[in-house]
């Protein structure tokens, strides 16, 4: 039986833990007895500590729909608390905000992608909690694609933003705790860091058997097939192609007005052997985002084995095929994003200029893969500490 920090903070919490002023940086898919959100449990357990909430990107609620959609802040509804915005304006916690507690809290979701803004606010976090002497404690979940397989170039310091604060390859194996404790040391944060780790959980367990309930972590991340192509195809949202916003399978259907299915399935098959995915040839319209009201050609991702498929292999696969197919229609997204304004969106999302130079140049994802391969070892490696 898998059980997450939550419940166990719930059940055994410290004896220090009703005395001192807690803040919580959570939000709505953290959820535990009844379903009910983290804070409310926390609330009710713990009636007089909880002081403030903290929300990351989409909201408290998950309400909002894209980036750069910043949150403002607000009350909770029920517990009447507080809500402070960590996406906007502010990306961490000010002065102010953290005078409010002793110690805070972290249970978020995760998806197990480096660009997935969640870990970066916790980091954030972590750095303002180190400046005024605040304690911090993780609640841990799952990593819910998996806590064996890693892929990806690791991060160039230069490219460090919300979608990557510190050298990390893009499918890391780490669950947020985990990660919290690798940046604390590795990366030099400092803080008082304390973590409460999810229990029973095995690491090669994908989210599906762990008995705990899907809840959307963002509003494009509706089901955990979402999440496992996530590392590659958040990859489109540097470049002009529809990842499938405005349709109901975002980021599995992708595609774009120019895209001619069938051309391009060849064209990929012909040069590759993409292991444990079918791209089954669609046509979508989406109803908002790039090519709104156009009819898109391209793909459903269908992973018919997780143990052998790629997820960043397979996109910068298909990405380098729709160049080369396509050179007078595909294009690269321009900035800002992410609250970046002087750098690519797909360099901010890989981590490294080299790769979108090696995909324009021609070289083959495999020797892309092998430049990459040294930094890759030396994390896992380094990672070993932290799991």
């Amino acid at each position: 039986m898998v059980r997450t920090g939550l419940e166990q903070i719930l059940a055994h919490p410290p004896s220090w833990l009703p005395r001192v002023r807690l803040g919580l940086l959570s939000n709505q898919a953290v959820v535990g007895c009844g379903l009910l959100p983290s804070w409310r449990l926390l609330a009710q357990r713990f009636p007089s500590s909880l002081r403030a909430l903290f929300s990351p990107q989409h909201g408290l609620w998950g309400e909002k729909q894209d980036n750069m959609i910043a949150s403002a802040d607000c009350r909770e509804p029920v517990t009447g608390l507080p809500v402070f915005s960590l996406y906007g304006e502010r990306l961490q916690p000010s002065p102010e905000n953290l005078d409010l507690i002793d110690v805070l809290l972290v249970d978020l979701p995760d998806v197990g992608t480096r660009v997935y803004t969640f870990a970066a606010t916790m980091a954030l976090a972590m750095q303002s909690a180190a400046q005024l002497g605040k304690k911090v404690i993780v609640l841990d979940r799952p990593n819910p694609i998996g806590g064996v397989q890693v892929e990806g170039n690791l991060l160039k310091s230069d490219m460090a933003s919300i979608v990557g604060p510190y050298p990390l390859p893009m499918r890391h194996g780490l669950t947020l705790g985990e990660l919290a404790r690798y940046y604390n040391q590795i990366h030099g944060i400092g803080c008082d860091l304390d973590l409460v780790p999810v229990q029973g959980w095995d690491r090669s367990q994908y989210f599906d058997v762990t008995g705990l309930p899907w809840v959307m972590p963002s509003p494009n991340l509706p089901t955990l097939d979402t999440a496992i192509v996530y590392p590659g195809q958040v990859l489109l949202e540097g470049t002009n192609l529809s990842e499938g916003r405005g349709t109901t399978r975002p980021f599995e259907l992708f595609g774009a007005p120019f895209i001619n299915p069938l051309v391009l399935k060849d064209a990929l098959l012909a040069d590759y052997e993409l292991p444990g995915v079918i791209l089954r040839e669609t046509f979508f319209q989406p109803t908002f985002h790039k090519w709104a009201g156009e009819v898109c050609g391209g793909f459903q991702l269908h992973v018919t084995d997780r143990r052998l498929y790629k997820p960043y292999f397979t996109t910068l696969v298909i990405l380098q095929t729709i160049i080369r197919l396509y050179p007078g229609h595909f294009q690269w997204r321009q900035p800002p994003y992410e609250y970046v304004y002087d750098r690519l969106p797909f360099d901010l999302l890989t981590g490294d200029p080299a790769v979108r130079e090696g995909l324009e140049g021609h070289i083959p994802v495999t020797e892309l893969e092998q430049q990459w391969g040294g930094g890759l070892e030396e994390f896992l490696e380094v990672r070993q500490h932290y799991i």
